[in-house]
């Protein structure tokens, strides 16, 4: 793609993001979340018209802007089912797009760009970087750090519970509720295995990192000397020259709250908070593939009921996630559904073959 294709899909998208942080902040009624959104679509304005500027400049009419009523709606609806903190999660996942499609065009074709212009792209990365921390923020004062892992959760549940569903509809074709019944055991023991899965891992990091700190804190009580040495093996290895990290170290040792900020990890995950999300998003996921087959006649009914229903969700949890990144929803929704009922087929031709070596199918 060359220079001035890409310039035009930038000023598209910060123009479209301008439009989509005020329709947030209208029905904002934080005030200091409804504050930052206007400030940032303001900055998003000002972005907009610097790569205008770059397209008119250089004899290029800029493409007519606009933003669909869909992702209007979805945004909003998002905003009130979920709440702030939750669009907040999914919004930055765009502002780290546009970080590294902003520096991937620096590298390439900076030498296409004059100096003035080079030197405000440099800005509008800086000020994209400080987008994506307002983000962080936001998701840290709303607990919503495990939103996109609910997503992602769900879809998990759904696309695997699709494939266990339809090799087990190849085997029983009449006896729908045996499938269901059986999808629904699978669902549950996934779900179970994921939670106890994401709750040993948190709870074993967060006892690593109490015991580094508890370690630290002993260290700091017998030998503050010591711990500044920590220290600037810590600024070494970061990339700092001995020197350097020494100076740093030796000046930071006056403040020595300060040093145990910088070297006692933080210990603020929760297990349980983990394993519930981990195990609820999955079995949201596992409904949606499974339900059919208690109120179908056939298994083959319930099948095509099934299909429809999750390849119709992952459309969906694809919009969502493609509109609130940047990136094409077409090229994330044929991604999503192919690569979901692509494992479902694969799952059927497996059933099929079972049913063909074991002689099992309950016509």
């Amino acid at each position: 793609m060359d220079a001035l294709r890409l310039v035009e899909r930038f000023y598209v998208n910060e123009w479209a993001d301008a439009v989509l942080y005020e329709e947030l902040a209208r029905e904002e009624r934080d005030e200091r979340t409804k504050r930052e959104l206007e400030r940032l679509a303001e900055l998003e304005k000002r972005h907009a018209e610097f790569w205008r500027s770059v397209l008119e400049r250089r004899g290029r009419k800029a493409p007519k802007p606009k933003v669909s009523r869909v992702t209007l709606f979805s945004v909003k609806l998002l905003r009130r089912v979920l709440g702030a903190g939750a669009v907040a999660s999914l919004l930055e996942m765009g502002e780290n797009s546009a970080i590294e499609s902003y520096f991937q065009f620096l590298r390439e074709f900076s030498g296409e760009l004059d100096e003035e212009e080079v030197r405000i792209l440099r800005r509008v990365i800086l000020d994209e970087i400080e987008h994506e921390r307002f983000f962080r923020e936001e998701e840290e004062r709303f607990h919503v750090e495990h939103i996109r892992d609910l997503i992602l959760g769900m879809n998990d549940g759904l696309v695997e519970l699709l494939g266990a569903v339809t090799g087990l509809s190849a085997v029983y074709p009449t006896r729908p509720t045996l499938v269901g019944v059986s999808g629904l055991v699978v669902g549950v023991a996934g779900a179970l295995s994921m939670a106890i899965g994401a709750f040993i891992s948190v709870r074993s990091q967060r006892q690593v990192k109490e015991s580094v700190r508890s370690r630290m804190e002993v260290l700091f009580e017998v030998s503050p000397e010591k711990a500044l040495e920590e220290l600037t093996d810590r600024l070494r290895e970061g990339g700092l020259p001995e020197e350097i990290a020494k100076e740093i170290a030796e000046k930071l040792g006056e403040k020595p709250e300060v040093v145990k900020r910088l070297l006692l990890p933080e210990t603020e995950e929760n297990e349980v908070r983990a394993a519930l999300y981990t195990g609820l998003s999955y079995l949201v996921g596992v409904a949606f593939p499974v339900s059919p087959y208690f109120i179908a006649s056939s298994s083959m009914t319930a099948l095509a009921l099934s299909v429809v229903l999750a390849g119709t969700v992952l459309g969906a949890v694809a919009s969502i996630i493609a509109l609130l990144s940047g990136i094409s929803v077409k090229k994330k929704v044929l991604e999503m559904v192919a690569t979901g009922l692509g494992a479902a087929f694969l799952s059927y031709l497996f059933g099929r073959l079972m049913e063909a070596v074991f002689h099992v199918s309950a016509l």
